[in-house]
């Protein structure tokens, strides 16, 4: 992955947490952990992990219904040339690694 990208990435995931730091509730707690991009960058895919686990399919809910408020956001916070389509995802990997983690120790 070129350096471009992974930047791009990146600032990805702090706009995501900046936006989502001010619009969630405090009745759970998001975490983004990465984001994907199309080939083609017509599309994102920002991840998150929530805690407690129960909240999880309403942060997705609520991720879900913000998707153009978080557009306008990044539109308005980044210097992108182009702005993709964002959708969301629980990260599951990271959950996985989490599950690891506590069964080894």
């Amino acid at each position: 992955m070129a350096f471009h990208q992974e930047k791009k990435l990146a600032q990805m995931v702090e706009l995501a947490a900046k936006f989502f730091a001010r619009e969630a509730s405090n009745m759970s707690l998001m975490t983004i952990t990465s984001a994907r991009v199309s080939d083609d960058e017509e599309r994102a895919t920002i991840c998150f992990t929530v805690l407690p686990e129960s909240q999880e399919e309403a942060a997705l809910e609520f991720a879900k219904r913000k998707r153009s408020d978080f557009r306008d956001f990044v539109k308005k916070e980044s210097r992108f040339n182009k702005i993709p389509f964002f959708d969301f995802a629980i990260d599951i990997g990271e959950k996985n690694r989490q599950l690891i983690d506590k069964m080894s120790s």
